[in-house]
């Protein structure tokens, strides 16, 4: 027997297109089937091993400290934007996940993008970012946002160095951090202090635990979501240590996502990087790591709850419709791979810029 839910793949913080369905329309009516029945005669722990790798606490000893924490008072300081509204961190919070927990985030002036800002955590390891993948590194990403008009808002590259350069504070940090450049503030090594700062934060999970061999990290029902999470075939995307965030691929693969999401634009993704038109809906696949914590889920953020996500992903990516307990079970899973940032305690943590 098939059982009926009801559930509204919308969220109501987007205001309908011209050609948006009714309320009464967005009731979709999703028809789940039966469980897939999961054999765990196989070691659920060689089933991980096979399509992820662990990740580790952070090793503080290889890192130029000095630069890291140029990078972490940049990050959390509102002048990097022109009214001293927002710093790096208003959008990618690290009390939350490295979001903000909304669709799309003001800016500067209070202008919203169009796309969601993804989570920071663990990005120093991804393929590209942004969801176009439009910057090849964290250092090429860290200076956009702060040129971005509906950002941060700087008008140019001279005028945040000129603004950092009248601070003693920074004066003295960036010749710590660069004691062999010329002229030691620049734009360069403003990207450069952020990006460093953006590679530590890593966030081993009780996962890594369980793909280091600990079969007692998670539970079985975690183990089911684990397999099931496998044979569905969602690690033909998302694989490797940050279980995704290494390959690109087009979102609405077997139907239309908007149909699903009730996405008010319908966002092209690579397509306006590249021009190519095999790239059209074409985005960079995101780690699934903390998935939890950072909702709300797509490049536009119009799906709020996890369980949504994962059903319209096996049904736009893979054809496939989940019953409601096989969505619970890879949701469980999905749970596991929440962390925390690693921080040597031997590393104090620097004090945040003062408006000096």
């Amino acid at each position: 027997m098939k059982r009926v839910a009801y559930a509204v793949i919308c969220c109501t913080v987007f205001s309908c297109s011209p050609d948006a369905k009714t309320n009464k329309e967005l009731k979709k009516t999703i028809t789940f089937n039966e469980p897939v029945n999961i054999n765990l005669s196989a070691s659920a722990s060689k089933i991980a091993i096979q399509h992820f790798e662990a990740i580790y606490p952070l090793n503080r000893n290889s890192l130029n400290n000095e630069v890291v924490e140029l990078g972490q008072i940049l990050f959390n300081d509102k002048r990097l934007s022109k009214d001293g509204s927002v710093s790096c961190n208003s959008c990618h919070n690290l009390k939350a996940y490295g979001v903000d927990n909304l669709p799309t985030s003001p800016g500067d002036e209070q202008q919203n993008g169009d796309r969601n800002s993804p989570t920071v955590l663990n990005s120093g390891d991804h393929i590209a970012q942004f969801w176009d993948g439009r910057a090849a590194s964290v250092e090429d990403q860290a200076g956009m946002p702060i040129l971005n008009p509906i950002e941060m808002n700087i008008p140019n590259e001279q005028f945040l160095v000129e603004r950092l350069s009248n601070i003693k504070l920074y004066q003295n940090l960036f010749t710590k951090a660069f004691p062999k450049a010329t002229s030691p503030i620049s734009f360069t090594n403003i990207k450069t202090a952020i990006g460093a700062f953006e590679r530590t934060l890593v966030t081993p999970s009780r996962f890594d635990e369980f793909v280091q061999g600990n079969n007692n990290a998670l539970t079985n029902k975690e183990k089911q979501g684990l397999a099931l999470f496998v044979k569905t075939g969602c690690t033909s995307c998302h694989n490797g240590k940050l279980l995704g965030a290494s390959s690109y691929q087009k979102f609405g693969v077997t139907a239309n996502y908007w149909d699903y999401t009730n996405s008010k634009k319908r966002d092209k993704g690579r397509f306006a990087v590249t021009g190519n038109q095999g790239d059209s809906y074409v985005f960079k696949v995101p780690s699934l790591r903390n998935v939890n914590e950072t909702y709300p889920y797509f490049h536009d953020g119009s799906i709020e709850k996890l369980s949504d996500a994962v059903w319209i992903m096996a049904r736009v990516q893979l054809d496939k419709d989940l019953s409601e307990e096989d969505v619970d079970l890879i949701v469980k899973f999905l749970e596991t791979t929440t962390g925390s940032l690693q921080v040597d305690k031997q590393t104090p943590t620097p004090k945040l810029a003062q408006n000096i």
